[in-house]
């Protein structure tokens, strides 16, 4: 008999990969859907993913699953836990890779399935298919801890913002307010920006400066030990 690659004599679980992708209007933490479009769960919303390929690693997977959503090659993209619940999916034993992304919405063109794609602020998400809400918990819950680690939220700006933009995001992503005075302060004091020759003028005709993510800076703080306290 001629034995197959991939094929076995005992049971095993199909896997697959889904990908919250996260993104920020300027005001609220918004969140990339998918409106399923067969069953089970047909009509309802879900994060984008699908069945890891035999030729793929999870990670490749997942990037394929976000430039097929969102048309994004290069976007952020990190694990954060594997979900193997018995029953998961109605169809037949899979466990799901997750994974978080952070992408600027300007940059989101849409890819094969932009007709069925919606942002939904992460205040505002619709009962999800499968165990997506779970999911969603999770992937808010690490997003929350890692930007005390990591410079996460500036994936999630233009590359040139205002302090004020900087200071709603994270006020967004940890459900908090800051001191506007005391924010400013705090991030300027790290080091982690760079202040550019370039302004803009408010509504009240003020000036404001933009900045930049500095790079090098945060490489030299991670070395220390970096932790982002508030």
């Amino acid at each position: 008999m001629e034995e197959k690659m991939y094929h076995y004599q005992y049971p095993h679980p199909a896997v697959t990969t889904d990908c919250v992708i996260f993104g920020f209007d300027g005001t609220k933490l918004n969140v990339l859907l998918i409106e399923r479009g067969i069953e089970p769960f047909k009509g309802r919303w879900a994060f984008p993913g699908g069945f890891l390929r035999m030729d793929e690693t999870a990670l490749n997977g997942a990037k394929r699953e976000l430039y097929e959503e969102t048309g994004l090659k290069d976007a952020y993209v990190k694990q954060f836990h594997t979900f193997s619940d018995i029953g998961r999916d109605p169809r037949e034993r899979v466990i799901t890779i997750a994974y978080y992304a952070l992408v600027r919405i300007s940059e989101v063109k849409g890819g094969d399935d932009a007709a069925k794609a919606q942002w939904f602020p992460l205040d505002d998400i619709p009962s999800l298919a499968f165990d997506h809400d779970r999911i969603l918990r999770h992937a808010t819950a690490e997003l929350r801890k890692q930007i005390h680690f990591e410079p996460i939220g500036f994936e999630l700006l233009p590359e040139k913002f205002k302090m004020s933009q900087l200071q709603h995001l994270y006020e967004a992503i940890l459900g908090v307010k800051f001191d506007r005075r005391n924010f400013s302060s705090k991030m300027l004091k790290l080091g982690l920006l760079t202040e550019l020759e370039d302004k803009v003028t408010l509504a009240n005709k003020k000036v404001a400066f933009l900045y930049k993510f500095n790079p090098e800076s945060y490489a030299e703080l991670k070395e220390k030990g970096f932790r982002l306290e508030f």
